[in-house]
């Protein structure tokens, strides 16, 4: 399947925001989500007024929902009010937040009777377009991941790590920045998960320790998977990643990126990438 990538010039002019369905951008103080962070979240694509890839999304949701032993809302419901926010945008960032609502006391969620939906729509990021055709530059992080298999993998609403990434990446001029755990070992980017390439060998970070499992690497092992391709999930280190051959970088917004440089090594295979870039969701934009 051919994947095409073409970015508009067009943005929505502000965010949109709707809580519980409703039209607004207040959220009680009492929220779980403003207490202590309790939550999970997802990122999409809207293309057309389509919302790419909507029931992985929901599906990562509900997943979120168990692994932090919390209610999870309507899924037919919330599907139905994010194929609502889409509507009629070309292109455009959809991010939904569900947390377990208003209420307990301490750290105890009872009397919190039902989760709150937040949903809201952003301008499409412009410069992935550019980084498709000139590639990433990456910096290894001095900020590491905690070690914490309880909620590895989980997109959920505790990233002040990523935090703490961005703002250190700002102030390098860096596109990307090469994230490590406690541990040394390499985990993802701070909003993007990694596969390298050594020879025709693939591999990924395994995220038993720490690390979001992003729905694209989800889907892009998938891919190679039915295409009858190995990739290896590895506890890596740096040096693997800055000794392999080529090195790519993906979300759900990218979707998939190559990388020029990490710190002072320079990457110019692009193999892995347009093959991945192929099997990608169609971004096509009408």
């Amino acid at each position: 399947m051919r994947a095409f990538f073409i970015f508009s010039t067009g943005l929505i002019k502000a965010a949109s925001m709707w809580i519980n369905g409703i039209p607004q951008t207040e959220l009680s103080a009492r929220d779980r989500a403003v207490q202590f962070g309790d939550g999970c979240f997802t990122t999409a694509a809207v293309i057309n007024g389509h919302v790419v890839m909507l029931d992985a999304h929901l599906q990562r949701l509900k997943e979120g929902c168990a692994r932090l032993m919390m209610d999870a809302p309507d899924l037919v419901q919330l599907a139905t009010e994010m194929h609502n926010a889409a509507a009629g945008h070309t292109q455009a960032v959809l991010k939904v937040i569900v947390t377990p609502g208003a209420g307990g006391r301490g750290y105890s969620r009872a009397g919190c009777h039902s989760p709150t939906r937040i949903l809201s729509l952003s301008p499409w990021p412009q410069h992935y377009a550019t980084l498709q055709q000139q590639g990433a530059v990456l910096h290894t992080s001095p900020i590491r991941l905690a070690r914490n298999p309880l909620l590895a993998g989980v997109k959920h609403l505790n990233r002040l790590e990523q935090v703490l990434i961005r703002q250190h990446l700002d102030q390098t001029g860096g596109d990307e920045a090469l994230v490590l755990d406690t541990g040394g070992t390499v985990v993802e980017c701070c909003a993007a998960n990694l596969f390298w390439r050594k020879g025709s060998n693939v591999f990924t970070p395994q995220l038993e320790q720490a690390g979001v499992d992003g729905i694209m690497r989800r889907y892009l092992m998938a891919q190679m998977a039915a295409n009858g391709q190995t990739c290896q999930l590895i506890d890596g280190s740096r040096d693997d990643v800055l000794n392999a051959d080529e090195v790519v970088i993906c979300n759900a917004l990218m979707p998939v990126l190559p990388v020029r440089q990490i710190d002072d090594v320079s990457f110019t295979a692009r193999s892995l990438y347009q093959q991945l870039r192929a099997s990608c969701p169609t971004m096509e934009v009408s």
